[in-house]
């Protein structure tokens, strides 16, 4: 029952959603309505609520978010994304290098808003040549490949410490790297090949011209990964360091800051995200999530495919570092002595697919309301990558399994 009222709650998302109203409404009503369907005690749901709305990880998110958005707007005035996209047809010439690996490189950095930074070189490589929700897909499709396998995520960090060091990061890392190839080969598949790689640019100046430009362009964003990997500092403190070296190098006037505080606060994308955080904590503490494996052990199938289910929707539902924590140690413990690299590999392809698709991904919300999209839209847009992506991902796990990983 606990699994019909969860489909439930999630048919409500989705039903709100197609009649056109905005994303937040959806994300209140579910909330609302999972209270009373799960006979959630109101003292328990409002300290829920409370911990969703004021909880650090929370706050953190907000703060991530509107320093990178700021940093967009720095960008922005100077010019660097339109410059990066120059760079980029002077280099490559090619729009569906553009759209997928210019995103994937941007991914490195580990904050949700970093897809708006994505949005504009998707959305002037592209052109005309997809539909509206066929861009957002590629965009947060792309992005987010880098989450798959770098271990500066949290996810990946949190999932590999629970093994105990029974499986090293740099093996991990090298086990996904097919998984990536499968990743660009399904958005090419799927999408890139529909762009016509010409950009019509004539390249007028030397390649040397073109990688300096590029540097140029992105720089705040390298020099915030770098930070990041080689530093013991939040991403927040990350960018706000290159906020204040940006303001020096590109020689910003106060007269021109000033306006980015006001046009950094995204309310729409901010409240969507903050409310959808609050829903995570309500759903969280119907405790559906600790129900999971005992309904998904009762089916007649094998125990890596149980597994599997149970790290698909308890991602779905939880998200990805919630479902990591709950789920890896019972996929650890059941694996025994042997080989856990093939499992290990295969949840953590789950955890990343579910992602993709999941209604309380926070880049999902931002990217889908960045396009001015339905999050259902962007959803159904990703679906046949994520299709063909989780048929490789069981394919690679039986091939790993077979050479004793």
């Amino acid at each position: 029952m606990d699994v019909l009222k969860l489909v439930l709650v999630f048919l409500v998302i989705i039903v709100v959603m197609m009649l056109k109203r905005p994303l937040w409404m959806a994300v209140t009503i579910a909330t609302l309505v999972t209270v009373p369907l799960y006979g959630l005690p109101l003292k328990e749901a409002g300290e829920a609520a409370l911990r969703g709305a004021t909880s650090w990880s929370t706050l953190e998110l907000l703060l991530v978010f509107y320093v990178v958005t700021y940093l967009q707007r720095m960008m922005e005035k100077r010019k660097n994304l339109s410059n990066c996209q120059v760079a980029m047809n002077g280099l490559f010439n090619n729009r569906r290098i553009n759209v997928s690996v210019v995103p994937f490189l941007l991914g490195c950095l580990p904050a949700a808003s970093t897809v708006l930074l994505c949005g504009p070189i998707v959305r002037e490589s592209v052109g005309e040549h997809l539909e509206t929700a066929e861009k957002a897909a590629i965009t947060s499709y792309f992005r987010h490949i880098t989450e798959m396998f770098l271990p500066t995520y949290t996810t990946i960090f949190m999932a590999l410490s629970i093994t105990k060091d029974r499986v090293a990061p740099g093996d991990f890392v090298l086990a996904m790297l097919p998984m990536v190839l499968v990743l660009f080969a399904a958005g090419w598949v799927v999408y890139l090949r529909r762009i016509p790689k010409d950009t019509g640019m004539t390249a007028d100046q030397s390649k040397g011209y073109y990688w300096k430009l590029l540097a140029q362009s992105v720089w705040p964003i390298v020099l915030a990964i770098a930070l990041i990997l080689l530093l013991p500092i939040p991403v927040e403190g990350a960018v706000a360091i290159c906020i204040v070296i940006n303001i020096f190098v590109n020689h910003f006037k106060p007269a021109e800051l000033l306006p980015f505080f006001k046009t950094a606060f995204e309310t729409r994308l901010i409240v969507s995200t903050w409310l959808v955080m609050i829903f995570k904590e309500v759903l969280a503490a119907t405790g559906v999530i600790q129900a999971l494996p005992s309904f998904f052990s009762q089916l007649p199938i094998p125990a890596f495919l149980i597994f599997a289910l149970i790290f698909f929707v308890s991602t779905v539902v939880s998200g990805s570092q919630a479902a990591v924590a709950m789920c890896m140690p019972m996929v650890m413990a059941s694996a025994g002595d042997g080989p856990v690299l093939a499992i290990f590999t295969l949840m953590m392809c789950m955890n990343y697919i579910a992602m993709q698709v999941s209604p309380v991904h926070i880049c999902l919300t931002m990217c889908s309301e960045d396009y001015g999209i339905s999050l259902g839209a962007l959803v159904w847009k990703t679906l046949p990558m994520v299709v063909l992506t989780t048929a490789a991902a069981f394919v690679y796990y039986f091939v790993m399994v077979a050479m004793g990983f």
